[in-house]
């Protein structure tokens, strides 16, 4: 019934990644192709799943299964990868690949994922939104039981020690399947790593933290199976992340008596089984994009941006707690020269990114010095010099697709700061573009940006404008039309969507067809209340109160603009992404 082949792709980084395909072999009647995407356990590789495509008895779909960097025929040190991040990054270049090679759109795909594999494919579906069917988690591995006290702080110490290092897999067949046969092969499987790197385990740990937390921006239909006498993971975050899931449909099964190999073990037809059904049911219906345009006004999202802006009650605790800590920041801007320019200009203005973006300690005292590194070194500020290399990395990307097609390459940033990320970028295209504009609603970040554009001899290319980047006329009547736009950390200071599509709609008439967008957002952030409380904004000393967007709902907005994203790319904390679209 199918014809298995086996293929490699491209992914993000160059390298290329080992798949298998069993395609169904029945007449396609001219239907569009649907597909379920396989993701293995930790340890293991495709072949180990390549008993359910005839098991889950989905006939209408061809079949997709990887084998994740450092496992299987892939390539890399075995159990090991340059970041969890990196390995979510695979899939979706896998699932782009898939689209672009065999014509299967997101919405026609459903994935089935086991352990460390359904963490991985719970936080691409956190973290890209894509739009697909179905979403199957076997066991997700959100929390390994160790068994050892003080493990994972232990690993956390020993590998700013030592660096990345290996830790061998106490896990026996035995304590995996009642199947003595699927036993047997996991312990005489040469391809089977039984070791894995700190760093991936650490970054496992991390990002199920962070996807349990922030389930409820997860917009899929979801079925999670989870084994009732699980020795290797824990069962309450998984419960944890079910109680979150926003989508209407969504099912948590325990299936009593199972070991971790869900989808391996004796009687594993009973899973299969759930399994089909879902995914059926899922594709009985036509796809339904989530409704998130109104996630401003309610949701999860509204409701903890409007806790973190009400005002604590004078004589609690908080209060004094967070009243203390701003004292602090006074204090520590009369030594630190990066807390003097968030106190004077805002935290979130354009001359503390500057500064973030410069990564010196620049006061002139050793006290300064030792609070501007403890300051640069926050996890918001190193995500946000990961997005500028990210935007640098995207803008290069597609400028060197517009000079491919042949066309003027102009580049537009609608709210640039003082415009250092731009202005980099450009150095590193293998040719001037044809004009740069850069916009921005603040005088000094004007003047400070045409000081940039006169230090690096490129007045007769760049101009930079005061102008409002929410005002659609300003922005639709901009000449020369732009081929390439870019809005970078704008978004996300402001909650009101119909502000983004005040903007978004002058970006639609401003850029060229088939012209492409640059849009980064914040889909997370685990100092939200810190901010909220303890920094100011550069809107008047007023408190810095963030308003997460999941990606699925900054997508939609670009999408109703008249945009189709294309692409996009996420730092290894899950705060700040970077997306592009291209106007249609």
């Amino acid at each position: 019934m199918y014809n298995n082949t086996q293929h490699t792709f491209i992914s993000h980084d160059g390298t290329a990644l080992f798949y298998q395909h069993w395609e169904n072999a029945e007449p396609k009647r001219n239907r569009k192709k649907k597909a379920v995407i396989l993701f293995h356990r930790g340890h293991e590789h495709s072949g180990r799943m390549a008993h359910l495509v005839e098991e889950l008895g989905l006939n209408e779909f061809d079949f997709f299964a990887w084998d994740a960097r450092g496992h299987g025929q892939s390539p890399g040190e075995r159990g090991d990868a340059p970041s969890f991040s990196a390995c979510v990054h695979d899939i979706q270049y896998f699932v782009q690949h898939l689209h672009a090679e065999y014509n299967i759109q997101p919405e026609n795909i459903a994935i089935v994922a086991q352990s460390v594999g359904a963490v991985l494919a719970a936080t691409w579906v956190h973290d890209y939104a894509p739009k697909i069917r179905a979403l199957c988690l076997a066991s997700p591995a959100f929390d390994i039981k160790l068994y050892v006290p003080f493990a994972k702080p232990g690993l956390n110490l020993l590998s700013k020690v030592r660096g990345n290092f290996f830790i061998n897999s106490y896990v026996k067949a035995k304590m995996l399947t009642h199947d003595q046969e699927r036993a047997k092969s996991y312990d005489t499987d040469p391809q089977i790593a039984r070791a894995i790197s700190v760093r991936m385990l650490l970054g496992l740990y991390a990002a199920s933290e962070r996807i349990v937390q922030d389930a409820q921006h997860i917009f899929v239909p979801t079925q999670i199976l989870c084994s009732g006498s699980d020795f290797v993971v824990q069962q309450k975050p998984q419960r944890e992340f079910y109680a979150k899931l926003p989508h209407p449909l969504k099912e948590f099964h325990v299936l009593d008596g199972f070991y971790h190999d869900t989808l391996g073990e004796k009687q594993r037809q009973i899973a299969t089984d759930k399994i089909r059904r879902f995914i059926l049911q899922c594709f009985a219906q036509n796809y339904a994009a989530p409704n998130v345009l109104n996630a401003d006004k309610i949701g999860s999202s509204c409701a903890v941006a409007e806790t973190l802006s009400s005002t604590l009650p004078k004589n609690s605790l908080k209060h004094a707690f967070w009243n203390l800590t701003k004292q602090n920041l006074k204090i520590g801007s009369m030594f630190s020269s990066g807390l003097k320019i968030g106190e004077d200009t805002g935290y979130d203005s354009g001359s503390t990114l500057d500064f973030v973006y410069r990564n010196r300690t620049e006061s002139s005292n050793p006290i300064g010095k030792l609070i501007d590194r403890q300051y640069l070194n926050a996890i918001g500020w190193r995500g946000i010099r990961v997005r500028k290399q990210n935007i640098e990395a995207m803008l290069k990307k597609y400028a060197n697709q517009i000079i491919q097609n042949q066309q003027a390459v102009r580049i537009m940033d609608i709210a640039a700061g003082h415009g250092r990320y731009i202005l980099d970028a450009v150095q590193q295209l293998p040719q001037q573009p044809d004009s740069i504009l850069l916009r921005d609603y603040s005088n000094l970040n004007v003047e400070a940006g045409q000081k940039m554009i006169e230090q690096r001899g490129l007045t007769d290319l760049a101009q930079f404008v005061q102008a409002d980047a929410f005002d659609t006329a300003s922005l639709a009547s901009v000449e020369p039309k732009p081929t390439l736009a870019v809005v970078s950390g704008l978004y996300e200071l402001f909650s009101d969507n119909d502000l983004l599509r005040k903007s978004l709609t002058g970006l639609s008439q401003a850029i060229e067809s088939q012209g492409y967008l640059i849009y980064t957002g914040q889909i997370w952030h685990p100092q939200q209340e810190f901010i909220a409380r303890a920094l100011t904004s550069h809107r008047e000393g007023d408190a810095w109160v963030m308003r997460l967007r999941s990606q699925a709902e900054m997508d939609a907005l670009v999408e109703q603009a008249g945009f189709k994203k294309i692409d996009q790319v996420i730092d290894e904390f899950g705060i700040f992404t970077v997306s592009v679209a291209q106007k249609i």
